[in-house]
């Protein structure tokens, strides 16, 4: 199945910038959408996810440069690390705003796209969408939620719209750089190249219609991202 035009979130870095590569790579057409212009020369749309308004106007942005969107990545994600009496309330709900929610308001805003162009969402929650730990109330609500988010929705548009679940685990991204030490990955630690989980997410797009990849965990093959 050729992959058509995709919008990726988070495109400017990390995996949703691999990703990107690897949809030119295997033929398809990328848009990035993210609160900062990507490096690469690639169709852009500049928004902030944490902005309720944003997102239904850069997507509506995207398709109209486009002539259409045929799939949907969501790779934007933001952390705010701590206990929760220690995180100010403004960084603790930016990262649920960014994280479930401007993922809902993407695939909200791209629905009609879909729908038209029989496409395909793949929304990346992490594995602490599925295990919980201390000091990442926000970040393990937010990724809980995109995976109860995810499943609801494949099963309401099953037969319209191809939705796939992808949970990665830690990967060698600028994510972890901002985070006080003792919550970066320890130096030993193993992570996965984005890359890699980049092509699984290609897989998942380039499946026929009527052929499912719901759900995706690409991790390490020892997760240690989390001290």
């Amino acid at each position: 199945m050729t992959l058509g035009t995709v919008l990726v979130t988070g495109g400017a870095s990390g995996l949703g910038a691999a990703v990107a590569r690897a949809v030119d790579d295997a033929g398809g057409r990328t848009v990035v959408l993210d609160r900062v212009p990507p490096d690469a020369p690639v169709e852009h749309v500049v928004a902030d996810l944490a902005d309720p308004a944003a997102a239904d106007g850069a997507v509506r942005a995207a398709a109209e440069r486009t002539g259409g969107l045929d799939a949907v990545v969501t790779c934007a994600g933001v952390d705010s690390c701590g206990r929760l009496e220690d995180v100010p309330a403004a960084d603790w709900e930016r990262v649920v705003q960014v994280n479930l929610l401007g993922t809902v308001r993407v695939v909200r805003a791209a629905l009609p796209e879909l729908l038209r162009s029989h496409g395909r969402v793949v929304t990346v929650a992490s594995t602490l969408g599925l295990r919980a730990v201390s000091d990442a109330t926000a970040y393990c609500a937010s990724k809980f939620g995109v995976v109860g988010f995810t499943r609801a929705f494949a099963a309401e548009t099953a037969g319209r719209v191809g939705v796939t679940l992808l949970v990665p685990g830690g990967m060698e991204t600028p994510f972890f750089d901002g985070r006080d030490e003792q919550y970066k990955p320890p130096a030993d630690a193993k992570l996965n190249r984005p890359a890699d989980v980049a092509r699984a997410v290609v897989f998942a797009l380039e499946q026929p219609p009527g052929c499912e990849v719901r759900e995706l965990v690409v991790t390490p093959s020892t997760e240690s991202s989390w001290p």
